[in-house]
């Protein structure tokens, strides 16, 4: 049997950390659909994660995405939001929006570009001194169209040398997440395809340098909680992007499409000690149709539920059932915590935090929508660039 009060314990540690993109206009490759009251600027988007935060009780951390998120001062920047109750958290780079990476960044063929790829990269751990971040997170749009295109093993040279450098200059208490994507843009090789890539580079650079697992970046059929059981037990997994997808990369709501699926990779992380060992939980999605701040409210909530699910695994008697070759009975134990109703107790769990039991209902009661979207008129709303 689990317990009660150590299932709600650990849920009152949690953080999951929300990504500035998120509160902006953001959406598919195809349109962005504009809303109103979207953040016109990266103190304006800290508000929207100080609402998320103060109705969630689990949001205390916000991940800038650079150049969208570009400001003259960051330390200033990281002022504004410990007067909100949250720190800037994960700095993303950007090597992918230039028109100068149109054939890769640190893996094009020109030198130059390479350079001015890196300088980028370079300039984000400047920024983590600045804001006291401790995660870059890097994700590559590298790769080629066509066969024969470039030297498939050059652009890994050439991987390898760009990441060295920027993990030699990162400072104390600093890592580098390196993110992977099955596909797109580059549709006939991608030059971090795979968890296996990523972690090769990672193993050769050194312990400060970690996986990202983004949900959403496998192919059909993919076992995600089999890749982050293994780079749990070889330490190396860093992080989550957060997300759901039907087809490919779609940045769904956390937990919309498959909940079961985000449960039993909730559930490897309790069995390997992710929640105890630095791994970042961070949300990586674009709302598109759906209002921002209660769809992040949702995600924030839906990775809560997943969790307390995975908590309540009564751990011995899986392992009984296990050890007896019991297939059934094993299969029946973990079903029956992933069926169990959590709600109920995630609500004692905020109440007991000084929160409102259902942070959907408090946040369309506060008038926070209808007030940014009276005050916020003028100017340039955020948005992804697409």
């Amino acid at each position: 049997m689990t317990d009660p009060a150590a299932v709600k314990a650990a849920l009152k540690t949690q953080a999951v950390e929300t990504p500035s993109w998120a509160y902006g206009n953001s959406g598919t490759r195809f349109k962005v659909f504009a809303q109103a009251g979207v953040p016109r600027s990266p103190w304006e988007k800290l508000q929207d994660a100080a609402k998320v935060h103060e109705f969630t009780g689990a949001a205390p951390s916000v991940a800038l995405h650079i150049p969208w998120d570009r400001v003259d001062d960051y330390a200033a920047l990281a002022a504004y939001a410990r007067e909100r109750g949250l720190s800037l958290g994960t700095i993303n780079s950007n090597t992918f929006q230039d028109d100068d990476y149109r054939l890769g960044s640190i893996c094009h063929p020109d030198a130059a570009v390479r350079r001015k790829a890196l300088d980028h990269l370079l300039e984000c751990v400047d920024i983590m001194d600045a804001t006291g971040s401790s995660d870059l997170k890097l994700w590559f749009a590298d790769g080629t169209n066509y066969p024969g295109q470039d030297d498939v093993r050059a652009r890994q040279d050439r991987l390898a040398e760009g990441l060295a450098e920027v993990y030699a200059r990162l400072g104390d208490g600093q890592r580098m997440l390196l993110e992977y994507k099955l596909f797109e843009p580059a549709f006939y090789t991608t030059d971090v395809p795979d968890w296996g890539t990523a972690y090769a580079h990672c193993l050769k650079l050194g312990p400060r340098a970690q996986v990202v697992v983004d949900t959403g970046h496998h192919a059909p059929g993919t076992n995600i909680e089999f890749i982050v059981a293994t780079l749990l037990r070889e330490r190396r997994l860093g992080g989550f992007d957060l997300n759901s997808r039907f087809y490919a990369d779609d940045d769904l709501m956390a937990g919309a499409a498959d909940p079961f699926q985000l449960f039993r990779i909730l559930y490897e992380v309790v069995r390997g000690g992710g929640f105890a060992s630095g791994v970042a939980f961070m949300l990586d999605q674009c709302h598109n149709i759906e209002a921002r701040i209660p769809a992040i409210i949702r995600s924030v909530m839906n990775v809560q539920e997943a969790t307390a699910k995975a908590l309540s695994v009564d751990v011995a008697a899986l392992s009984s059932a296990q050890l007896r070759g019991d297939v059934l009975g094993a299969n029946a134990v973990l079903m029956d915590a992933y069926n169990t109703d959590v709600r109920g107790l995630l609500a004692q769990v905020r109440e007991e935090s000084g929160l409102d039991p259902d942070p959907m209902a408090a946040y369309a009661r506060s008038g926070w929508a209808e007030r940014i979207a009276a005050e916020r008129i003028g100017g340039e709303q955020a948005g992804w660039g697409a």
